[in-house]
């Protein structure tokens, strides 16, 4: 591979469960070699690589020979942790073909929330590839509860290219990326080759999961696509199948579907903002406030709110929506849900007036908030 080709400097890399076992019930290792040596490729040529990797419950399904089961959280849970060991062993021995050496990241949401551990996950991953060691991450699907939950590997992938500062996320499935109608469906169906920016119209056109392995879908793609172009990674989902699809798409020739990033990206407490903490309420604004907090930069004031929503206690992340439900934001509220209800529609002025102390005059700090 010609380094002068390539224009990135560390590559994110995640694999669908349909792209590991290529539609069957097993893990394709045929197939994950091949991936193996074109990750091989680029390393040696100078990138660093990290790879996020579904296919944990497929291989424990595989390992213990398909026992029937009842279909639990606790099955589940079985299966991804013996899975998750043979899935590991798998890469670690295809990557040692390259004289590679990996390393493995278990995450849940809990890992993400909490900024302490967000930042010791970055470490971690930081001194990894510093040793030339191929990070390999997935889901904790074994500890994982719903409330813990990422929920997907395309939202984790998303996260991991935040973690790490990646420039580049492959989404690599079995879909040849996004299309402008269902292919499945629709023979007439277009390849969308350029995406500039995501909007609602796009995100009509993601579907579900298509072969049942899997928990993500193209929509599931849309959103960590959103997630790692506004920190400033460009993003291609493609299939997992294309000859050389993985050296092809960071020597950035035509292949799947590109998502160019933000010109201007999230400074790094924004990406955590807008990547890690789980959403815990809601509040709704007025068109004035919406316009104040989207156009003009300001912070999120109780007067502009007209109704609360959700339970969240001080420094928990919430959401800021107009008055259809369309959101238009999230930040760290600097008040409780009970607290904000007390306050809604009164001018900041009158907070210490009716709490009887205050934590500033914003509800959200624009410094605390991204705007979507």
């Amino acid at each position: 591979m010609n380094l002068s080709e390539i224009g990135y400097r560390r590559v994110v890399v995640k694999l669908g469960t349909s792209v590991l076992t290529s539609g069957s019930l097993k893990l394709d290792k045929a197939h994950m070699v091949e991936l193996a040596r074109q990750m091989a490729c680029l390393i040696e040529a100078g990138v660093e690589v990290v790879l996020c990797t579904s296919g944990a419950i497929a291989a424990g399904k595989e390992h213990l020979d398909y026992p029937d089961l009842p279909d639990t959280i606790a099955s589940k849970q079985m299966l991804a942790a013996v899975g998750q060991s043979q899935l590991i062993l798998a890469w670690s021995q295809l990557f040692s073909i390259y004289g590679l050496h990996v390393g493995q990241l278990l995450l849940t949401q809990a890992d993400l929330y909490d900024r302490e551990r967000y930042l010791n996950a970055r470490d971690y991953l930081n001194a990894l590839l510093k040793s030339g060691i191929i990070p390999i991450i997935n889901e904790n699907d074994a500890v994982a509860t719903v409330e813990i939950k990422v929920g997907d590997n395309d939202n984790l992938s998303a996260r991991a290219a935040l973690l790490c500062d990646a420039d580049l996320l492959i989404l690599l499935t079995d879909q040849k990326g996004l299309f402008d109608a269902d292919p499945r469906k629709n023979s007439d169906a277009k390849l969308i080759t350029e995406v500039a920016s995501i909007d609602d119209s796009l995100r009509m056109l993601a579907g579900g999961a298509v072969s049942g392995l899997g928990t993500g879908g193209m929509a599931t793609k849309l959103e960590a696509a959103d997630i790692a172009r506004r920190a400033g990674v460009e993003v291609v989902i493609a299939s997992g199948h294309h000859k050389d699809v993985i050296q092809n798409v960071v020597c950035k020739k035509p292949v799947g579907t590109h998502f160019s990033a933000l010109e201007h990206p999230l400074e790094c407490r924004k990406q955590w903002i807008l990547a890690g903490p789980k959403v815990q309420g809601q509040v709704i604004l007025d068109p004035s406030a919406i316009a104040a907090v989207t156009k003009k930069g300001s912070n999120l004031h109780s007067k502009g709110i007209v109704e609360v929503k959700g339970l969240f206690e001080r420094g928990d992340t919430i959401e800021f929506t107009d008055a259809k439900g369309k959101v238009h934001g999230k930040g760290m509220s600097r008040y409780g849900s009970i607290d904000v209800d007390k306050i809604v529609g009164k001018h900041s002025e009158s907070i210490e007036a009716v709490l009887g102390y205050d934590y500033g005059d914003a509800i959200i700090h624009r410094n605390d908030m991204v705007v979507l």
